[in-house]
């Protein structure tokens, strides 16, 4: 990814998505939003001012699969739109919008705005 990161990409937004998509895994998985919330300092090891990393966590604890809810989708979608963002980071990231219309506009709207999507895989 390292010839992907360009300095026009390092000056927009490095987006941090963390989601689980219910309060039960919120609670008894701790270590996966743990390991979501980490994805801050990759984001700085990618050469992003921590000040220019944005962690949206509005969706942690609510399901994925009615995404008219999500609010914190709906902020990075329009985040993308705005071309504010050259990265975005975050676990699983196919599983990031349900239904799969919602994947393939995040996916549609990145390219369009040159921002890469990047999983913690």
């Amino acid at each position: 990814m390292g010839s992907k990161i360009t300095s026009r990409r390092r000056e927009r937004l490095a987006v941090v998505y963390v989601r689980q998509s219910t309060r039960q895994q919120v609670e008894g998985h701790q270590e996966s939003t743990r390991l979501q919330y980490a994805l801050v300092d990759r984001a700085v090891t990618l050469g992003w001012e921590a000040s220019r990393v944005l962690v949206i966590d509005d969706d942690l604890g609510k399901s994925g699969a009615r995404s008219e809810h999500g609010e914190g989708f709906q902020r990075l979608v329009a985040e993308i739109s705005l071309g504010h963002v050259g990265l975005v980071l975050g676990t699983e990231m196919s599983r990031l919008a349900r239904p799969g219309r919602d994947w393939y506009q995040l996916l549609e709207l990145s390219a369009l705005g040159g921002a890469l999507l990047a999983d913690d895989a």
